[in-house]
């Protein structure tokens, strides 16, 4: 899986007029927070560990929002340009934050794709080729001409045509500003000048045949806040076009095998067809949420980085079949905890439903079309007490269950 996103925020914003005078434009209001704020919050769903944030014009902004924050699960960095790079210079910038292979987004747009399928078709098309240096996502839009049109020869790259050209056919694919990149791209971008990563280096990969692409579903949300009127419309929509239903899962006896205080990596045994049903929700558009007690860290057998490094382990595995989770809650606390810090009867605790509805608070949740599946009482009293449907699960295929309440 990919780890690490890169997210471009450096762009002037010129076509927004005063909304951008002594604003980043990824740091304009959407719904009470900023359009990066939620940016982020849909990129740290797929499993994403460390996000840089590569900021410009009024950087110290978003320096003061971002930099350092642990969000989603995701560990944030904000990296300042200390002039107008370019996208491409904007990266060459930040070389020695950069992992091996990363995601990279524009911070002014967003669309409704699954990110883990995504990282899922690089690493094939990797395995098939691996000369291949970038990926890019496609959309398919009504009219090219405000964004430039992106030709294919199967999943091949094969040209660009540059926005605003007249076409005889205006419909077809256009860079939706997601892409898979591997850092060695950055050897053909010059240290400290200013070049475009869209104008100078994916031409330059595409007439080597180097770049492919994957496609959006087909009527996927797309937004692109760089002009008034999708800057107006995004205030209406992206809430609706986030919000989504959810599956809450509890863990230990319903994803993986629970062998008491299970908390070892090597540990890690799937339940049957536990992580296709994780993949099926995700493709049907639910958040997954797993929501877990995990009173061993209170009983002193293991720490919360023990549960962290399971949860990613999870991640990883569930990434090779094109899954993911969106969100992990755990609760450490006991009653009668040997660690005095973690003594607490805490509502969080199942059959309290202070996870679930932490969840709820902190997602764009559909809570009347959202459900749980675990397999003890206290996950049935913690739905109940959220508002959600329950299943109980008794083992055999997690799909099966899964099906009655889709």
């Amino acid at each position: 899986m990919i780890d690490q996103a890169v997210i471009l925020c450096g762009g002037m914003g010129t076509r927004l007029g005063a909304l951008t005078e002594a604003t980043p434009k990824p740091m304009l209001e959407v719904a009470g927070r900023p359009f990066l704020f939620h940016l982020i919050q849909e990129v740290a769903r797929y499993g994403v560990k460390h996000i840089v944030l590569l900021a410009g014009r009024f950087g110290e902004q978003i320096v003061t929002a971002f930099h350092g924050r642990r969000l989603f699960g995701a560990q944030v960095e904000v990296l300042v340009e200390p002039g107008p790079l370019g996208t491409g210079g904007a990266l060459r910038f930040a070389a020695d934050r950069l992992a091996p292979q990363f995601l990279l987004l524009n911070g002014d747009s967003w669309i409704d794709a699954d990110l883990a399928r995504f990282g899922l078709g690089w690493h094939k098309a990797r395995e098939r080729d691996p000369e291949v240096k970038a990926q890019m996502l496609l959309h398919r839009v009504p009219d090219t001409a405000r964004f430039g049109r992106v030709t294919l020869k199967a999943d091949r790259v094969v040209g660009f045509e540059e926005k605003g050209a007249p076409l005889a056919d205006a419909s077809g694919l256009i860079s939706a500003g997601v892409y898979a990149i591997d850092r060695a791209i950055l050897d053909l971008i010059p240290p400290h000048a200013a070049c475009s990563l869209e104008r100078d280096v994916l031409p330059r990969l595409v007439a080597e045949g180097r770049v492919v692409a994957s496609q959006a579903r087909e009527g996927a949300y797309f937004v692109d806040i760089g002009i008034p009127e999708t800057f107006a419309q995004v205030q209406v929509d992206l809430v609706a076009a986030r919000t989504r239903p959810a599956v809450f899962f509890d863990r230990d006896g319903t994803l993986n095998r629970d062998g008491g205080y299970t908390h070892r990596v090597e540990d890690l045994v799937w339940m049957p067809q536990a992580r296709e049903a994780i993949a099926h929700i995700n493709e049907l558009g639910y958040f997954v949420f797993v929501v877990t007690n995990q009173a061993g860290i209170a009983r002193g057998y293991y720490d919360e980085n023990a549960v962290t490094a399971f949860h990613d382990a999870m991640q990883v595995s569930l990434a090779s079949v094109g899954g993911h989770v969106d969100a992990f809650e755990w609760c450490p606390h006991h009653p009668e905890a040997v660690i005095p810090a973690y003594r607490r009867d805490c509502p969080r605790r199942k059959p309290g439903p202070g996870m679930l509805l932490d969840l709820m608070a902190a997602w764009p949740v559909d809570s009347q079309r959202s459900f749980l599946i675990g397999n003890s009482s206290a996950d049935m009293e913690a739905a109940r007490a959220a508002g959600l449907r329950a299943l109980r699960y008794e083992g055999g295929s997690v799909v099966d269950i899964a099906a009655q309440l889709l």
